[in-house]
This record gives C-alpha cells, sequence and structure tokens, in this order.
C-alpha cells in the first residue's frame, strides 16, 4: 500500500489492480456497516457494489478535501439511500433541531424524578447475553426514527467517528449527539422495561 493518501488516490487513478484491491479490502467493513444501517443486510453487498464503481468514476473529480475514507462513506451512504427510495421506502434523514424541550423524566438540577430501578445482580453485559432481550433490543431498534438507527448503527456497531457520521448523515455534531442520546436513552428504557417485566 502506498504510504500516502495521494500517492494511493494516485496509484487509483492510474488503474493500480493491487492498490485498488487493497482500497476495497481495507474499506469493505466500514461500507458494509454504512450500507446495512440505511438498506439493511439484504442489499448492503449491492449498495457497495455499486457504490464502489460511482467512486470509481468519480475519483478524478474528487477534490481531496475531505479524506478518502469518509468521501467512499458518504457515497456508499448515499448509494444506501438512493437504493431505498427507488424500492418505495422513505428514508429521513433530516437535520432536527439544537434544541429540544426539557425532558419531563428530570427535574431542574437535572436528576431523575422517578429514577430507572436497579438492575439486578446482573450486569448489563451479561443481560445482554439473553436471547429474549436481544430479540427484544433489536425489535425496538427497527422501530427508532430512521436517523436515529441508523446513527446509533453507525456509531456502536460500525465504529464510525463524529465527523465521519456528520459527514455521512450531512447533519452538525450537535444534530448527531441527539440522535445518538435519544436512541441510546429508548434502548435504556427498553432494557429496564425487561428487567422489571420480564416483558418487551
Amino acid at each position: 500500500m502506498p504510504t500516502s493518501e495521494k500517492e494511493l488516490i494516485d496509484k487509483l487513478l492510474a488503474g493500480d489492480e493491487t492498490v485498488f484491491e487493497a482500497v476495497f479490502s481495507q474499506y469493505y467493513s466500514l461500507m458494509y456497516s454504512v450500507a446495512k444501517a440505511i438498506a439493511g443486510s439484504s442489499i448492503a453487498d449491492e449498495v457497495i457494489q455499486e457504490a464502489w464503481i460511482s467512486a470509481l468514476r468519480a475519483l478524478p473529480k474528487f477534490e481531496r478535501r475531505s479524506s478518502l475514507k469518509s468521501w467512499l462513506m458518504r457515497i456508499v451512504a448515499n448509494e444506501a439511500k438512493t437504493r431505498l427510495r427507488k424500492e418505495s421506502r422513505s428514508v429521513s434523514l433530516e437535520a432536527v433541531q439544537d434544541t429540544w424541550a426539557t425532558d419531563p423524566r428530570f427535574d431542574d438540577r437535572a436528576h431523575w424524578i422517578n429514577p430507572i430501578s436497579q438492575w439486578h445482580k446482573d450486569t448489563p453485559e451479561e443481560l445482554l447475553l439473553a436471547d429474549e432481550l436481544k430479540n427484544c433490543l433489536e425489535k425496538n431498534i427497527q422501530k427508532l426514527p430512521e436517523n436515529q438507527r441508523v446513527a446509533m448503527k453507525m456509531r456502536d456497531s460500525g465504529g464510525l467517528s463524529m465527523d465521519e457520521l456528520c459527514n455521512i448523515l450531512e447533519v452538525s455534531p450537535s444534530n448527531v449527539r441527539v440522535l445518538l442520546h435519544r436512541a441510546r436513552d429508548k434502548m435504556l428504557q427498553v432494557i429496564d422495561h425487561f428487567q422489571q417485566t420480564g416483558e418487551c
């Protein structure tokens, strides 16, 4: 692999097959995470193939204002959204407001009004091993608003940085934080309810 990104891009532009394969291998898992988070696992590989072709065609116009990695992930995200539109499904990734209503579960000192019940002796990690809870969480993740679900999956499963999320979702850092907070808070409520009732 070339040592600098400039050299890497130059070799891709020159049609170097070895570099082509190395870059694809290096970014495949991340591209898959982005495609899966937005379009689902059933068409994630198709999304990656189309996005990779689009990226190679657009590479001569790449202005290098962002990293190659961020640029590629943006193309994958756009391709995933396009595929969803083609399949008559809607994706709503519009920006949320920077401000939102005060959460009624907290008092003016940011303390719980009705604290979440204490988890039993099991740790959250041990609870996640239960198939019932895993299934319950997955079902509730699918019910999240699309923008929250995509942000959480790309951050927590895909391991994308906040900057990468902002770039892919085209929202501000504060909006990404709000999306992640709301999604994780909902999952915390699901876990708490499961612990109290044994039901999803």
